[in-house]
């Protein structure tokens, strides 16, 4: 009896040492795919400002990449800034230095809230898109981003966690006071589609960065902090802590279109 107690205690600490050496080597895969997205003004004091996370892709053509997806609403706070302010991303070259390359938006999908960017400079590794149609509820996850807008420096951040629901983007609400802007747009499209609700906390900082499997590495999904907090939320006086993703099938639409250009 004594045996058996011992030997599943070996066999749970050898599970355990297995988990966390995947969780390791995925980490340091992933990081260096995982930029900082913001804008760049001379004049500015501080002349960076971090906007939020984005993460490389590929079209399917190599390994590396110059191709980046965040998401859309990162954008619009850069076209609301003045007219001499530059899109940028900031790529990690050394242990704490970061290089800074001009950026140009290709293309912006509104209705998920996605957007893929080119970036200036030599390609780098780019991250593998998973297929989010086989992600299941209480699957494992990991995330990573910039939280708190770079207030805790410019340190890519893990967090792990689950899906803990996988659910429509908006929900129509009872009254017509409970009703904003987006929601209204969304329910006036037609257009529906599924989003992953986590059990982990992301911060500002962390929209636009990736879902990842902890095992594989491959993204399932997009951060998402703002957008759909706006629509499925928007009857809360006081919204949740609860952090959403958009499913990474609506960056392989968007790696499709462009390699139909």
């Amino acid at each position: 009896m004594r045996l058996n107690w011992l030997l599943g205690i070996l066999f749970t600490t050898h599970l355990f040492g297995l988990a966390h050496a995947d969780i390791t080597r995925t980490i340091a895969q992933v990081k260096s795919s995982v930029l900082i997205v913001g804008t760049f003004k001379a004049t500015g004091s501080p002349r960076f400002a971090l906007r939020g996370a984005g993460f490389i892709v590929s079209d399917g053509k190599s390994g590396d990449s110059n191709l980046l997806v965040t998401n859309a609403h990162v954008l619009v706070q850069v076209a609301d800034e003045e007219a001499d302010t530059a899109l940028v991303v900031q790529v990690k070259v050394g242990k704490d230095e970061w290089q800074m390359r001009s950026a140009t938006v290709l293309e912006v999908d509104k209705v998920h809230d996605l957007a893929l960017l080119k970036f200036e400079g030599a390609a780098l590794p780019s991250l593998k898109v998973g297929d989010s149609t086989q992600v299941r509820e209480g699957q494992s996850v990991a995330f990573m981003g910039f939280p708190i807008g770079g207030a805790l420096g410019f340190s890519p951040v893990t967090h792990r966690g689950f899906i803990s629901s996988i659910a429509a983007a908006a929900l129509p609400k009872p009254t017509a006071q409970q009703l904003n802007s987006k929601v209204i747009r969304s329910l006036r499209s037609g257009i529906s589609f599924d989003i992953f609700q986590l059990d982990g906390t992301a911060y500002p900082g962390n929209s636009g960065g990736p879902v990842f499997d902890p095992v594989t590495g491959e993204v399932l999904g997009v951060l998402n902090m703002v957008f759909i907090k706006g629509t499925r939320e928007s009857a809360l006086t006081h919204p949740s802590g609860i952090s959403y993703a958009i499913p990474s099938e609506h960056i392989r639409q968007l790696l499709l279109r462009k390699g139909d250009q």
